[in-house]
C-alpha cells in the first residue's frame, strides 16, 4: 500500500501452495472416517477428493486475508497446481534433468513411515529421554566379547561390521577379528575407522550402513554390505529372524528383553539425545536407503555467491549468518515424495528397452529410443517446495506456455517484477522456501529473485508462549476482526512488529488501539462540528500560525514514517503516526484550535493528509474518514489507496513559537497544582522569557490564557517575588501568591511529607534487618526496595514544593 501510493508499479502476488503431505493426510483421515482408504478409492478418485478439499480450504484462507484488509492483485491469484504452474514445474524439472542436476539413485534419506521421504529441513530434532543399551557382541571363536553401546538395538540385525578407532590402544589387537551377532549366526568383522570417538560410550561402535547416516558413509568407505531390516512402514523383515513382523519402535523392548534372557545385556543407562521427528506428523524419522530423486546441491552455488556479494539483503541482517550456515552444509535435496497429491514426476520408463526420460508432454506417445508405446510414469510426486521454489517467476508466466489463464499476464511482467523488490515471510521457512527460491531463481534467470528479504517473527500469546491447539491459546484473527475490526488488528500487529522480536498478542493491546481508533473518530467529529468539508493539502495555502505549526509537525512525522517504512521498521512507523495523531494533533492541535477557530479548516486538511499517512496500516477507517471530511464517496471520487503518499517539506519557523506556548501552558498548570488550584481559573500569571517580539507575544497570549485557564498572562524578563514558580525548557512561569492563603496548602504538604517519612523509616528498617533480608523471598525484597525508592522520590518532590511556597 505504501509503495503503491508512492507512485510505484506494484505487484503483491497472492496464491497458495498445494501442501502435499498435509493435504494428503487430511483427505486420508476423512476417508478413514468413512471406512475406506485411498487405495480402495483409487488414485484418480482420491485426487478428485483432494481437489475438492483444496477449493474449500483455499477459499477460507482467501476470505481470511480479504477480511484482514490485505491488498494483493486478487485477479492474479495462483495455485501451485493450476494448469500454468504445472507447465512451469515440468519445464524446470526437465531442464534440470537434462543438465544432470536432477538425478535418481539409492541414497540415505530421512524416512517417515507415514509420509515417506523427507528433505533434511523437514526433520525436527527434539531432545528425547532414551536409553543407552550396552550389549555383548561375542567373538566368533568363543574367546570373549566386546561391549557395544547403542540407542537403537532394533537395528542391530543390519550390522555388517563393528568398528573401533585405529588409534585406540585398547582395541588395536582386535582389528580384523570376527564377531558373531547376538541371537544370530551371522558373522561380521571388527574394522578400524577414525570416525569412532574413543571417549564416547565403550569406544566400540556397531556399523549399520542402511540405518544410520554416519554408518552409511563408513559402509561406502569400507565396501560393507547394506542390509535394510524393516520395510517402508517400519515393519521388521526376514533379517530380524524371530522378530519379523514387529513394528520397529514396539519391537525395541521385546528385543531387549530377549537379549537380557540370553545374557547379552551388560547394562542399560538413561541417555538424553536428539531424535529426528517428521515436521508434519511428529513420527520418529528413520535414516533409510531408498531410490529417490534429488536436486544436486551445485544448483545453489551461484545464488550463495551472489547473496554474499550483497545482491540480496536480509532484514534483520543477522539472518544472513543463519542462511550461510545452512547453505554451507547443503546436501543434495530429496525432491521425490511417496504421495498421490502433488506434481507427478515427469519421468517415464520404457517397458521394452528400459530407457528413462523426462518429458514436458503429459502422455508421451512413444519411447524416444525404441519407439515403444509401453511407457509408465514414475508414481512419486515432487516435494511441495519444488513448485513453491519457482513462485517468483512461474507466477509471472515463465514456462506457462499458452495456458488460458496466463493471458492475464503481460509480456513484460518478468521485466517489471523480476527480481521482486521485497519478500516478507516467516523465519521458520527460510530454508524450506527462501533458500530454494534463491537457488532456482538464479539458476533459471541469472538473477536472485529478491533484493530484500524481511523475515518476521512469530505471533505468540500474551505470556510469550507459542500458540497451539493443545494449549488452547490460539487467537483466531477473524475473531479479533469481528470483535475489534481489521484496522485495530492490523495496527496492533504493526506497532508490535519490532524486527527480530516475537509479537505478544493480547486483548489489552487491542483495547489500547481501539481507543486510538476512537480518537480518530472523535477528532473527525470535532472538525465537522465546525466545518462541513475540508480541502486537500495539495495547493492549499495555510494562513494561520497554528495551521502552519501542525503542518510542520505532520512533515516531521512523514519524514520519520517514510524512513522507518523504507527500512521495514513497521513498529517505529506506527509509533510515530500514533504519537503524532494522539499527542500532537489531538492533544495539542485540537485544543489550541479552540483559541483560534480560523485554524480549524486548515487542521481538517492536515488531518486528511494524516489519514493518507496512516492508510497502509488502517485502510478501512482512513478511507471512511477521508471521504467524510472531503464530502465525497468512493462512488464519485478516487480511493485514498491510490492517492499520493504524503511527502516531507521544509521545517517551519512556527515550531519554536509553539514550543514556547506549550511549555508555558504546561508550566503554569504545574504551578497551579502547587497552590491547589489545578482546575480553577486564576487571575494572573507571568511568563519569563527573553527575546520575544511584541508581535509574537500577541500571537501567543490567546493560546496560553485559554488552555492554562488564566485571565491575564504577562510576559516578563524578571523573576516575580511572592509567587510560586515552575521552570520549563524554554521559559519560567510565576503565579503571584499575595491573594492566596498558603497556610492550608503548606499544612497539607507537611502532613503528606510526615507520612512519607514514616513509610521511608519503616522500609529502611526492614531492608537493614539482616535476618529479614536473608529469609524474605526475592520478589518481596525487590518490591520493598522499589517502594522505598518511590517514597524517597515523592518526599523530595513534596519538600521541593514546600520550599517554593515558604520562600
Amino acid at each position: 500500500r505504501y509503495k503503491r501510493m508512492d507512485g510505484y508499479k506494484t505487484l503483491w502476488q497472492p496464491g497458495t501452495d498445494h501442501a502435499g503431505i498435509a493435504t494428503q493426510n487430511v483427505v486420508e483421515k476423512q476417508l478413514l472416517a468413512e471406512g475406506t482408504t485411498k487405495e480402495e478409492l483409487g488414485r484418480e478418485k482420491f485426487l478428485e477428493r483432494a481437489w475438492a478439499w483444496k477449493e474449500e480450504s483455499a477459499g477460507i484462507m482467501t476470505d481470511q486475508l480479504r477480511k484482514m484488509g490485505v491488498s494483493p492483485a486478487w485477479e492474479r491469484e495462483r495455485f501451485t497446481m493450476d494448469a500454468g504452474l504445472q507447465k512451469s514445474v515440468k519445464e524446470a524439472f526437465v531442464h534440470l534433468y537434462n543438465e544432470g542436476l536432477i538425478v535418481r539413485g539409492n541414497y540415505m534419506v530421512n524416512w517417515c513411515t507415514h509420509d515417506g521421504a523427507l528433505s533434511d529441513i523437514e526433520v525436527e530434532h527434539e531432545d528425547h529421554d532414551g536409553k543407552f543399551y550396552h550389549i555383548k557382541y561375542p567373538f566368533a571363536d568363543g574367546s570373549g566379547f566386546v561391549e557395544v553401546a547403542t540407542t537403537r538395538p532394533e537395528t542391530y540385525f543390519g550390522d555388517t561390521a563393528v568398528m573401533v578407532n585405529p588409534d585406540d590402544e585398547r582395541y588395536t589387537h582386535l582389528i580384523g577379528k570376527k564377531i558373531k551377532l547376538p541371537l544370530l549366526e551371522r558373522e561380521v568383522s571388527i574394522i578400524a575407522d577414525s570416525h569412532v570417538d574413543m571417549d564416547f560410550g565403550t569406544g566400540v561402535v556397531k556399523v549399520t550402513p542402511a540405518h544410520d547416516q554416519n554408518d552409511y558413509e563408513v559402509g561406502k568407505r569400507h565396501d560393507l554390505e547394506f542390509i535394510t531390516v524393516f520395510d517402508e512402514k517400519g515393519i521388521l523383515n526376514d533379517y530380524a529372524g524371530e522378530f519379523k513382523g514387529l513394528e520397529r519402535i514396539e519391537a525395541r523392548d521385546i528385543i531387549v528383553k530377549r537379549l537380557e534372557e540370553e545374557g547379552f545385556i551388560v547394562k542399560i543407562e538413561d541417555h538424553k539425545h536428539q531424535v529426528g521427528h517428521c515436521y508434519r506428523c511428529k513420527n520418529i524419522v528413520e535414516p533409510y536407503i531408498s531410490k529417490q530423486w534429488f536436486v544436486r546441491k551445485e544448483v545453489a552455488d551461484k545464488s550463495i555467491e551472489k547473496t554474499n556479494a550483497g545482491e540480496a539483503q536480509f532484514f534483520p541482517p543477522h539472518w544472513i549468518n543463519s542462511y550461510n550456515s545452512w547453505m554451507g552444509e547443503l546436501r543434495d535435496w530429496c525432491i521425490s515424495r511417496q504421495l498421490w497429491w502433488g506434481h507427478q514426476i515427469p519421468v517415464f520408463y520404457c517397458g521394452d528397452c528400459e530407457h528413462e526420460f523426462a518429458s514436458l508432454e503429459e502422455h508421451p506417445k512413444a519411447c524416444p529410443k525404441c519407439a515403444s508405446k509401453n511407457l509408465t510414469q514414475d508414481p512419486d510426486v515432487l516435494d511441495t517446495w519444488f513448485s513453491s521454489a519457482l513462485w517468483p517467476f512461474s507466477t509471472l508466466g515463465w514456462g506457462n506456455g499458452d495456458v488460458e489463464m496466463d493471458k492475464l499476464f503481460q509480456s513484460d511482467d518478468m521485466k517489471d517484477f523480476y527480481p521482486n523488490t521485497l519478500l516478507i515471510t516467516g523465519f521458520d521457512i527460510l530454508f524450506f522456501w527462501v533458500a530454494r527460491m534463491m537457488m532456482m531463481g538464479e539458476h533459471f534467470n541469472g538473477q536472485l529473485p529478491f533484493n530484500h528479504i524481511y523475515l518476521h517473527a512469530l505471533v505468540r500469546d500474551e505470556k510469550g508462549d507459542k500458540m497451539s491447539k493443545s494449549k488452547g491459546n490460539v487467537i483466531d484473527p477473524l475473531d479479533m476482526v469481528n470483535k475489534y475490526s481489521a484496522d485495530i488488528l492490523r495496527f496492533t500487529l504493526a506497532i508490535s512488529a519490532a524486527q527480530g522480536r516475537d509479537i505478544r498478542m493480547s486483548t489489552e493491546k487491542l483495547e489500547l488501539n481501539r481507543n486510538f481508533t476512537n480518537k480518530l473518530y472523535n477528532a473527525s467529529k470535532y472538525l465537522q462540528m465546525n466545518e462541513s468539508t475540508f480541502p486537500d493539502m495539495k495547493g492549499f495555502c495555510l494562513t494561520t500560525d497554528l495551521g502552519k505549526y501542525m503542518a510542520s509537525r505532520l512533515n516531521q512525522a512523514t519524514k520519520e514514517v517514510r524512513a522507518a517504512l523504507d527500512e521495514y521498521k513497521f513498529n517505529d512507523a506506527a509509533t510515530v503516526i500514533y504519537r503524532f495523531i494522539w499527542n500532537e494533533f489531538c492533544g495539542w492541535g485540537i485544543e489550541l484550535s479552540k483559541a483560534d477557530k480560523g485554524s480549524i479548516i486548515e487542521l481538517g486538511a492536515i488531518f486528511k493528509e494524516a489519514m493518507k499517512l496512516l492508510h497502509p496500516f488502517m485502510p478501512f477507517v482512513t478511507e471512511y474518514l477521508y471521504h467524510e471530511l472531503s464530502g465525497t464517496t468512493l462512488e464519485n471520487s478516487d480511493s485514498i489507496m491510490i492517492m499520493n503518499y504524503p511527502s516531507k517539506t521544509k521545517k517551519r519557523k512556527e515550531e519554536k513559537k509553539f514550543n514556547i506556548i506549550m511549555d508555558a501552558i504546561v508550566s503554569i498548570r504545574r504551578a497551579k497544582v502547587l497552590v491547589d488550584l489545578a482546575n480553577q481559573k486564576i487571575e494572573k500569571a507571568f511568563v519569563k522569557i527573553d527575546g520575544i517580539s511584541d508581535k509574537d507575544k500577541k500571537m501567543m497570549l490567546p493560546f496560553i490564557t485559554r488552555l492554562a485557564k488564566v485571565t491575564d498572562v504577562e510576559f516578563t524578563e524578571n523573576s516575580i517575588e511572592n509567587s510560586v514558580s515552575d521552570i520549563a525548557d524554554s521559559c519560567e512561569t510565576f503565579i503571584p501568591t499575595d491573594s492566596i492563603d498558603l497556610s492550608s496548602i503548606i499544612a497539607k504538604l507537611t502532613k503528606q511529607d510526615e507520612k512519607l517519612q514514616k513509610e521511608i523509616g519503616k522500609l529502611n528498617g526492614m531492608l537493614n534487618n539482616e535476618r529479614f533480608v536473608a529469609n524474605a523471598p526475592h520478589d518481596v525484597l525487590a518490591k520493598n526496595r522499589e517502594a522505598l525508592s518511590d517514597a524517597k522520590a515523592k518526599s523530595a518532590k513534596v519538600q521541593e514544593q514546600l520550599n517554593s511556597l515558604q520562600a
